[in-house]
């Protein structure tokens, strides 16, 4: 009997793609799998072996290839699709269990898993995050056990798991399903100690305190991390351990604030500076500067200084730093301040005054102009 065409046995086109493949072939196997069927249904059965059959084949690159270019006599000679249950065949918990396990985490994994990874937040000041700093830390975690060398076993012996063969995972039956699960005799580690040690019993890991040297780059920002390579939690029976990651979180500055590689800062000056102008001393993380504030300067006006912000963690150039005057209404003034002030306010009485402050006039003008709307 002739076999029928692969792409006609799972209803795909020549040039399907490998989700169309595994799309088709999970739709047949749903169908036509015997827990769905009735007992003895050949029918089904020769259906569900026959959608393996094709999806094997059209799932594999080389043997793609050649069905394309000779059809099923590429596979009379020596890779087994001639009969049976096609290239590869086992049984139906074999076929169910491929197409299924990456829905229930099946998949084979040899021996033991590597350690788990670490958060360790650390805190800095601003200025140990612009310039970098090295700082100890002490990390609580599993390390590797002295005594066995992180192995597990008293007297160096470890065996195959005679239950998962070494795998590290058994098949399980649910239902219509055929799924993998870690082995219950090893833990899915794949290997069996006769003899435990007796400091880790068996584990190959203890727990204690790892002291480590963190050098933290100029420039990091909140919310930065820094990956150290096995430096987590040690791996079980001798795996590989995980790595820690240092994450940054700066605290927040008394005088500057931080916007990506810019600084931020608020000057006071008085309003006789603002409003005749004159040379302000602001702070910079690395000293003094200077800065000229023209005459009329107004309360907000933000002056530039190049280059005195952070250096960037990602490349060379450096951010700015912003400083916003705020003008400072003078307190705690004598009696001849008062009547100098008092003498000075009289001079903006009259129509004259208003050229003096524009954007209060501005403001009042606007203000008018609402409440003739609201009671028109």
């Amino acid at each position: 009997m002739s076999k029928r065409d692969y792409y006609e046995v799972l209803g795909v086109s020549r040039t399907a793609t490998e989700d169309e493949l595994k799309k088709a072939y999970r739709r047949l196997a749903m169908k036509h799998h015997p827990d769905r069927n009735s007992e003895g249904d050949k029918d089904s059965e020769a259906a569900f072996k026959e959608a393996k059959e094709a999806y094997e084949v059209l799932n594999d690159a080389s043997k793609r290839r050649a069905y394309d270019q000779h059809g099923h006599a590429a596979f009379e000679h020596g890779m087994g699709g001639g009969g049976g249950g096609g290239p590869g065949f086992g049984n139906v918990n074999d076929i169910f269990g491929d197409i299924f396990g990456d829905i229930f985490g099946g998949g084979r994994q040899q021996g033991p898993r590597r350690g788990a990874d670490l958060r360790y937040v650390m805190e800095l000041d601003l200025e140990e995050a612009v310039f970098g700093v090295e700082k100890q830390i002490d990390i609580p975690t599993l390390v590797a056990c002295e005594p066995c060398k992180g192995s597990g076993s008293e007297d160096g012996k470890i065996e195959t798991c005679r239950t998962c063969a070494g795998r590290g995972q058994v098949r399980m039956q649910r239902g219509i399903f055929s799924v993998q699960q870690p082995c219950p005799q090893c833990a899915g580690r794949g290997q069996t100690i006769a003899k435990p040690c007796k400091s880790c019993r068996g584990n190959g890991r203890v727990q204690d305190e790892k002291t480590l040297q963190v050098k933290i780059p100029a420039g990091v920002d909140n919310g930065d991390r820094i990956r150290l390579q096995g430096e987590g939690e040690a791996g079980p029976s001798g795996a590989p351990a995980g790595d820690l990651y240092v994450e940054v979180n700066v605290r927040e500055h008394k005088i500057f604030q931080r916007d990506g590689d810019d600084l931020y800062c608020e000057v006071p000056i008085r309003f006789s500076q603002a409003a005749l102008g004159a040379e302000v001393v602001v702070p910079t993380l690395e000293g003094e500067a200077l800065i000229k504030v023209p005459l009329e300067t107004q309360t907000g006006k933000l002056f530039r200084l190049r280059g005195k912000g952070v250096k960037s963690v990602r490349s060379h150039g450096h951010g700015d730093l912003l400083c916003r005057v705020v003008v400072e209404t003078p307190v705690k003034l004598t009696a001849r301040q008062r009547e100098l002030l008092k003498d000075f306010e009289d001079t903006f009485q009259g129509e004259d005054g208003a050229r003096h402050s524009p954007r209060s006039t501005g403001f009042l003008d606007g203000v008018k102009s609402f409440w003739d709307r609201m009671t028109s």
